[in-house]
């Protein structure tokens, strides 16, 4: 469940899906966090707009199914902290030279020659720090599936003044 699918809406109403990390899950909030680039279109389709974010667990034959609203942050304490804690190669991705989805003559990682294949020092990544982006997302729903040769089992949980659940036919 470490690579979920995170869904939102394109300015055009069009469906959008995309694997993203997932960063931190915190219960106690009903919040998950990813890290993506600020300049990435999917920023406008996720900040305080509806989001689904699926996940499947091939051992436990476990699907989330979750929902909720998606803040992106990109300044702060906390965001400053959490680009602070990540590694200098995580943060290499951030000088990608393009913004996200951006045509390109050819394949490419995007990243500036000098440091493709190389792990940046700190000095080089200062200008990395512009790009860097946390996403929220504010959990509101559950559906829980568990499948199962004897028998599949479903719950939709629901938070209300807490969290309140009931089953559900699979």
């Amino acid at each position: 469940m470490h690579t979920p699918v995170v869904c939102s809406a394109d300015a055009d109403g069009l469906p959008q899906a995309r694997v993203m990390v997932l960063r931190k899950a915190d219960p106690t909030a009903a919040t998950l966090r990813f890290h993506t680039d600020a300049r990435s279109p999917k920023v406008a389709e996720l900040d305080g707009k509806p989001v689904a974010v699926l996940a499947y667990h091939p051992t436990e034959q476990m699907q989330l199914r979750l929902a909720g609203t998606g803040r992106v942050l990109t300044d702060g304490e906390t965001v400053d902290g959490i680009w602070n804690q990540s590694t200098l190669f995580a943060r290499r991705c951030y000088l990608a030279e393009s913004a996200p989805g951006t045509p390109l003559p050819g394949p490419s990682s995007g990243l500036p020659a000098w440091i493709e294949g190389q792990q940046p020092t700190p000095d080089q990544i200062i200008p990395a720090r512009a790009n860097f982006a946390t996403l929220w997302v504010e959990v509101t729903a559950i559906d829980w599936l568990h499948l199962a040769n004897s028998g599949h089992r479903r719950a939709l949980f629901r938070a209300c003044d807490g969290w309140a659940g009931e089953w559900r036919a699979p």
